[in-house]
C-alpha cells in the first residue's frame, strides 16, 4: 500500500489503521546526508519547542523546511499527519514534493492540504527555507481584529512593520489560493492569516521560531492590554519603524539564531529529550 493511500484509511476505510509511535522507527542517521540529518534535527526541535511553549494545535498545523539540494528537485520536510508535535523525531519527518506528495518509504502519510500555504511561500520565496504556521488562541484573536496587530508593546514593534495580512478563504485546500497568499505576503517575514492564525519564515528553523516568539508574545500582550476598560496606549508609527531596525539583528541567520537557539535546545534536552532520534 502506498503512502498516498493511507489518508483513506485514516478516515475510516480501514478502522484497524494506527499511527506508528515515532520512537519505534529505525533512525535515519547515516542513511541521509549530514546536511539533511542536521535539518531534520532542527525541524524536530522546532516542533517540540512549539509544543513546549503551548503553541501547538494537536496535529493541525505545520512547520516545514526546504531540504538541501537534491539534483534540482524541490523537496521539503514536514510532520507526518497524526503525530503530535511533542513526539516528533528527526527520523519520522516526511520528505515531500511541492504538492505535498510523500517521497520515499515511510509508515506515515502526509496531509497535502496542510502544505498548501507552505508550498506557496516556499515556491515564491527562495529565502523562506523554514515556514512556521500556528493557530494559537492569542494569534487567532488578533487575526480576527479589524485593526490587526497594534503597536501596544515592544514585542509588537519588533515585527509590526514587517507583518502582512491575508484574508480568510476557508480551509486551505484550494491551490488557486497560493497565488493570493504570495501576493499578500510579498517580501514580509510575518503573516497574519485573517480569522485563522499566524505564520513566520526564516533562513532556518531557528530564525522562523524566533520570529514566531516575538509575534506570539505581541499577540498575547495585545489581548491582555485590551482587557482593561481604558483603551491601551499605542505608540506612533515612527516608533515601530525605529524598533524594527533595532530588533533586526535578532533575526539575522548566524547571529540571532546562535544567541537563543542553543539555549532552547538545552532546554528541550532537559524537558523533552529524544527529538534527535
Amino acid at each position: 500500500m502506498s503512502a498516498q493511500e493511507k489518508p483513506k484509511e485514516a478516515v475510516g476505510v480501514d478502522a484497524g489503521f494506527t499511527i506508528p509511535d515515532p520512537q519505534s522507527l529505525p533512525s535515519l542517521r547515516g542513511k541521509v546526508s549530514d546536511a539533511e540529518w542536521a535539518l531534520r534535527c532542527d525541524l524536530a526541535a522546532a516542533y517540540r519547542l512549539t509544543a513546549l511553549y503551548g503553541w501547538d494545535d494537536m496535529i493541525f498545523t505545520h512547520i516545514s523546511a526546504r531540504c538541501p539540494d537534491e539534483g534540482g528537485a524541490e523537496r521539503f520536510l514536514i510532520n507526518p499527519y497524526g503525530v503530535f508535535f511533542e513526539e516528533i523525531t528527526a527520523s519520522c519527518l516526511l520528505k515531500i514534493d511541492v504538492n505535498g506528495n510523500v517521497v520515499g518509504e515511510t509508515p506515515y502519510f502526509s496531509n497535502p492540504a496542510g502544505f498548501t500555504i507552505h508550498s506557496a511561500i516556499h515556491m515564491a520565496r527562495e529565502d523562506a527555507h523554514a515556514v512556521l504556521h500556528l493557530h494559537t488562541p492569542y494569534g487567532v484573536a488578533v487575526s480576527a481584529q479589524e485593526g490587526g496587530l497594534k503597536r501596544y508593546s515592544q514585542f509588537a514593534m519588533v515585527c509590526h512593520d514587517d507583518v502582512a495580512y491575508h484574508d480568510y478563504e476557508g480551509i486551505a485546500t484550494d491551490h488557486d489560493e497560493r497565488a493570493r497568499i504570495v501576493h499578500d505576503f510579498g517580501n514580509h517575514n510575518f503573516l497574519i492569516l485573517r480569522n485563522h492564525g499566524t505564520l513566520t519564515v526564516g533562513a532556518n528553523c531557528a530564525t522562523a521560531f524566533m520570529r514566531m516568539y516575538f509575534l506570539e508574545q505581541a499577540c498575547r500582550a495585545q489581548i491582555l492590554a485590551q482587557s482593561d476598560i481604558k483603551p491601551p496606549l499605542e505608540e506612533p508609527p515612527a516608533m515601530s519603524a525605529k524598533v524594527l531596525q533595532q530588533g533586526a539583528p535578532a533575526f539575522v541567520a548566524g547571529l540571532g539564531d546562535n544567541l537563543a537557539w542553543p539555549g532552547l535546545i538545552r532546554k528541550l534536552n532537559r524537558e523533552n529529550p529524544g527529538f534527535d532520534q
